[in-house]
């Protein structure tokens, strides 16, 4: 007990605001020296006597937090001394040496790079850990020792719209224990799903390396998980090495697929996990059944329910076949009051023709299918119409053609008797540098969002994305300039590229109401509901579709899975701390 009391009493020192005693050069050897990231704690090994102290040492790690002991010189005799509390980390370690570092030589545009400063800014920081799964940082360890330096935060912000769309962590080594090898690390690096802009990773690695390069570092450190194989090329072409550097962390629910191998839900798409996820943290248990189409079972006492991602077997087969055919969806939530888009009865290009000399532009999109397959949006001349339905047919044989209603895609996330979620939906789009081909620009993104989706989103290169940027004047060959948007696609489809904005907390009650009211005619208990809007604050909307699967990962941090469960197990939920904050 008293050896405990020691233990914490001296990592309450050092760690005490995240900073640690900054030793005069005749001090002796720093030892024990710990600096806390928010994330948890950064534990450098090498100035511990021994590494068998080190489980000693994780073992005081926080709840819902991830300590790394790095810089482990033994980790065999570190993992002897309690091998079923610690385990050594599948990451390599890269290092830049900052004393041969060169700056790029092109600067980046449509963004820029610089230091936290407020509380959006912190906000913003951990929207983007949510997207990436990654640990969230509480909002007042920014400010406990944002003037210390010894842990520095660099955000990306976008320069037209103001966004914050890239964060990068760093620890400078010298000023946290006089680190006689002038050291420095690099962690946190996690650029937006949603930005368009390339290069962040790479601007974001570069500032933070000439930071510490202008206060004298050697060298700069980082941890990389051993698969992924986009961040070791980008640091291999930023000049940074191998070196055999190992880390120890504890087991825990956060690092649990790091020491246990994956569990058989691994393998399934962020919409089916972010569920089996929230089941396996209440104690419900997870059968797969088909991890390739998201098809599991989940089991707590005698109940039993069949699921694929969000839809469940509270799903009735009535409901479903309504949401599957969009001709009588648009029936059904007429019947109720809904507004609606005009739409066209006759099948022929006649009618089409007359119907387009009305109103001007057009939507074109399969009465059956989803993920914004056979879409096409915005079509102001009769053979890009017929070329549309002649597209929309290869998907289902009856087709929609509609008044193209101007505004923005919103997405309502309908759980039970609630709106858990809304948020507009951008059409994909790249912004130019002014150096790179829109190709290019193109398959950088694609790689980004299908890393973030498990490969669920990818903007498809096809006729419809090739109409798409003709329409701007582009060909796939052509340099957009610095900051210019080239949009690819018309509809905002997550699964073709689109990305989303959370507007939940400023969503109108008329646009609440309307999705409520077409998820009770439907008689669907969750669903997707899609209107365009002027305004997410305003009350006017068009009514385009219900979805009977949304996928509820593409809203994070909102609670989306929480909620499915609570409908599926409502008995599950007294166990559970309640979520007002995450859901206000």
């Amino acid at each position: 007990m008293a050896r405990q009391k020691t233990l914490a009493h001296r990592l309450k020192r050092l760690s005490a605001g995240g900073l640690q005693p900054h030793h005069a050069a005749s001090d002796a050897p720093p030892r024990d020296a710990v600096v806390d990231c928010g994330w948890g704690r950064l534990i450098f090994a090498q100035t511990f006597a021994s590494d068998s102290g080190l489980a000693e040492v994780l073992r005081a790690e926080g709840e819902d937090l991830r300590d790394i002991a790095f810089y482990v010189r033994d980790p065999q005799v570190a993992i002897a001394s309690a091998p079923h509390e610690v385990f050594l980390d599948p990451s390599h370690t890269y290092r830049l040496d900052l004393a041969t570092y060169r700056p790029a030589r092109r600067q980046r545009r449509g963004f820029h790079i610089r230091r936290l400063t407020s509380r959006a800014d912190a906000l913003a920081v951990n929207r983007i850990h949510a997207e990436h799964g990654m640990v969230q940082i509480p909002e007042d360890y920014f400010w406990s020792g944002r003037d210390a330096r010894v842990v520095t935060h660099l955000v990306a912000e976008n320069d037209e719209s103001g966004e914050v769309i890239g964060s990068v962590m760093g620890v400078d080594h010298t000023r946290a224990f006089d680190d006689p090898a002038r050291g420095s690390s690099l962690w946190s690096l996690a650029v937006s799903v949603h930005a368009a802009q390339p290069g962040l990773g790479e601007a974001l690695v570069r500032r933070l390396a000439e930071l510490f390069q202008t206060r004298g570092a050697a060298e700069m450190d980082l941890s990389v998980i051993h698969d992924n194989a986009a961040a070791c090329a980008l640091y291999e072409k930023l000049c940074f090495r191998r070196v055999p550097v190992f880390a120890l962390k504890r087991r825990n629910r956060i690092n649990q697929a790091l020491f246990s191998g994956e569990a058989p839900e691994a393998a399934m798409n962020p919409y089916a996990r972010i569920i089996t996820d929230e089941a396996s943290r209440r104690g419900i248990g997870v059968e797969v059944v088909d991890a390739e189409a998201g098809i599991f079972r989940l089991i707590h006492g005698g109940r039993r329910i069949l699921c694929r991602e969000s839809l469940s077997e509270l799903t009735s087969a009535v409901a479903l076949s309504i949401c599957d055919d969009k001709r009588v969806t648009r029936r059904v939530v007429a019947a109720a009051g809904l507004q609606l888009a005009a739409d066209l009865q006759e099948d022929c290009p006649e009618a089409r023709r007359a119907f387009l000399a009305r109103h001007g532009a057009l939507v074109v999109k399969p009465a059956r299918g989803e993920q914004g397959k056979g879409v096409a949006v915005g079509l102001t001349d009769a053979a890009s119409v017929e070329a549309a339905v002649e597209d929309a047919r290869r998907y289902c044989p009856d087709v929609l053609v509609e008044e193209c209603f101007t505004g923005q895609d919103l997405r309502l996330v309908v759980i039970g008797d609630e709106v858990v979620a809304a948020a507009i939906r951008k059409p994909a789009a790249v912004t130019g540098d002014g150096v790179t081909r829109l190709r290019d620009l193109t398959l950088a993104q694609n790689r980004r969002r299908a890393a973030a989706t498990g490969g669920e989103s990818r903007i498809p290169m096809d006729t419809e994305t090739e109409r798409c940027i003709r329409e701007q004047g582009f060909d796939w060959s052509d340099i957009p300039g610095p900051g210019q948007e080239v949009m690819l696609r018309r509809a905002a489809n997550l699964h073709t590229g689109g990305t989303i904005v959370d507007v939940t907390a400023v969503l109108h009650p008329a646009l609440r109401d309307a999705a409520l009211r077409a998820a009770r005619t439907i008689g669907i208990p969750v669903t997707g509901i899609d209107l365009m809007v002027r305004d997410p604050a305003a009350p006017d909307y068009i009514f385009i579709e219900a979805n009977e699967r949304p996928g509820l990962a593409n809203h994070e941090p909102r609670p989306t899975a929480e909620r499915f469960i609570d409908l599926l197990f409502p008995q599950t939920v007294a166990a559970l701390p309640q979520l007002a904050e995450a859901s206000a």
